[in-house]
């Protein structure tokens, strides 16, 4: 039992380390409601296994304090989807057809992604298809989040994106995400704001109702 507890925490801990990004320990504690000395432990195990690492930041007042963040190995515990093999296909796939063809293959992708999510959003209302994207695209890994803005539009933070690489090297691919957007939630506007492949901490979108 007690084995289990530890590795939930250390779980969470990566978590919201992949989220807030960089966190104290004295953070860590009020969040997760355990004494700092218990997350000093659960800590000290995730930088043995090279998972997080800590910057000394100096305060105004007081001694400097640790702040932590994820490693490049805390990083790619999150889903990625096989990333590098993906990019040699599609390489590959370049050199014999064309950037045309690559163009198809991801048009391709979002038809199919548009018929899965078409089955879960329905005929559901503006706000609820909303919602319900953003636990669909949390069903695939992307870490997502819904704000909401005293106008009434939204935003939508994905702090995980599983193709980060492949976007990166095939922008067409964030194009084609914002599209399945707008297709699926036909009454939205859709302005993507910060972008994971760009080296932003998440993909933003605001979304709002057309007049």
């Amino acid at each position: 039992m007690m084995r289990k507890k530890t590795s939930s925490t250390k779980e969470q801990i990566l978590n919201m380390l992949k989220v807030q990004k960089r966190l104290t320990v004295g953070e860590m504690a009020e969040q997760l409601r355990i004494t700092e000395m218990a997350v000093r432990r659960h800590l000290s195990a995730l930088e043995r296994e090279e998972l997080i690492e800590s910057t000394l930041v100096r305060q105004p007042m007081g001694r400097p304090t640790n702040v932590y963040q994820l490693s490049a190995k805390g990083h790619q515990r999150f889903p990625r989807h096989y990333q590098q093999t993906m990019l040699d296909f599609l390489a590959d796939l370049e050199k014999m057809g064309g950037t045309q063809m690559v163009a198809e293959l991801f048009q391709n992708r979002q038809e199919r992604m548009k018929k899965l999510y078409e089955q879960q959003l329905g005929n559901k209302s503006f706000d609820e298809k909303i919602k319900e994207l953003v636990a669909v695209q949390n069903e695939h890994g992307y870490m997502s989040e819904l704000l909401q803005h005293d106008d009434g539009s939204f935003e939508l933070v994905e702090h995980n994106c599983p193709i980060t690489e492949v976007a990166r090297a095939y922008p067409i691919a964030c194009e084609c995400e914002r599209q399945l957007f707008e297709t699926l939630i036909h009454e939205a506007d859709i302005v993507p704001k910060t972008c994971l492949a760009d080296g932003d901490d998440a993909c933003r979108y605001h979304i709002k109702r057309k007049k």
